[in-house]
Formats: structure tokens, C-alpha cells, sequence
């Protein structure tokens, strides 16, 4: 069973335990939503089209995460006239998970998700600036010596090889 959806001004086609990301929603994470913009819907022998929407029919997802998008680089450039500027940009995303494809009357159960867990990331550790004082000078010093072997050996002179001399030409004549 699948279905054509309607998010955030793009369609999709979504079936039930699909990972998707679509443009930045304004869900919470691990938030259960109804997308309710369902375009066509088709168990494979009957497929129900709308006009411009199919009475009912809602699909079940879970917020899964928030992220960025991978970086675009857009460069323009005016030939023989020295402009050029290059821009970044990075999608806001949203990742869904498609729990069910819901008919009319039909109600969905969150307590029965599918959807996977979200990972946790360790939160970063700050550290003050007294502790990173105290850890600091025990890590640079043999770095400090090392580099000042290499600043001895480049200050010292070394020895030329002696210049050839060119041997004179011969005139033809």
C-alpha cells in the first residue's frame, strides 16, 4: 500500500515504515503528526485519486529529527567585468517516519510506533579556562622543544656548493 502526499509544497510517495525528509516542519521532535494534504492513495488493486484531495485519508508519522541539509555552493559570475560571488546555503530538513496510511474513520495508536528510537548525542563538555590552562602546558611542552630543534637547524648557515664557472664560448666564424 502506498500513497502520494502533499508536505510542505512537494510530493511524495510514502508507504508505511519509510524513513523520509521533506523541508523543515514546525513539529517538536518525537512529536506523532497527521499529514492530512493526501493526494492518492492505492493498495494495489484499488487506487482512490483525489480531487485535489482523497476524502479521509491521512498518513501517520513521527518527527524523527532535525537537521541541515547537505551544503550548496551557488557562484555567479559577470565575464569581462571582475564580478564574482559565490554563496552557501544548507536545507533546514525534517525527518519523518511514516508510521500508517490511515482510510476514513480510521484511528491511529501511537503507543503501537514503529518508528526507531532517536539517537541521543553526548552532550559536549565545557571546559573552564582554568582547566584547560592546567592541561595545556603538560601537552605543548615537548612540542615546544621539537619546535625549537627545527628553528636551531634552519637558522644555522649551510655550506654552499662552489659555483661552476661558465666556460667561454666559442666564436664561429
Amino acid at each position: 500500500m502506498y500513497a502520494i502526499v502533499e508536505i510542505a509544497g512537494q510530493q511524495f510517495k510514502v508507504q508505511a515504515s519509510q524513513k523520509l525528509k521533506v523541508h523543515r516542519l514546525e513539529f517538536e521532535e518525537g512529536k506523532h503528526v497527521e499529514l492530512e494534504n493526501v493526494l492518492l492513495v492505492s493498495d494495489g488493486k484499488k487506487t482512490s485519486i483525489g480531487t485535489p484531495v482523497v476524502e479521509g485519508a491521512r498518513i501517520a508519522a513521527k518527527v524523527l529529527a532535525h537537521s541541515k541539509g547537505d551544503k550548496v555552493l551557488v557562484g555567479h559570475k559577470k565575464r569581462r567585468k571582475g564580478y564574482q560571488k559565490l554563496n552557501g546555503h544548507r536545507q533546514a530538513l525534517t525527518e519523518l517516519w511514516v508510521e500508517a496510511i490511515l482510510g476514513k474513520g480510521e484511528k491511529f495508536d501511537a503507543s503501537k510506533s514503529t518508528a526507531p528510537k532517536p539517537v541521543v548525542k553526548a552532550a559536549a563538555v565545557k571546559k573552564t579556562k582554568a582547566e584547560v590552562a592546567e592541561a595545556a602546558p603538560a601537552a605543548k611542552a615537548p612540542a615546544k622543544k621539537a619546535a625549537a630543534k627545527k628553528t636551531a637547524a634552519k637558522k644555522a648557515p649551510a655550506k654552499k656548493a662552489p659555483a661552476k664557472k661558465a666556460a667561454p664560448k666559442k666564436d664561429k666564424k
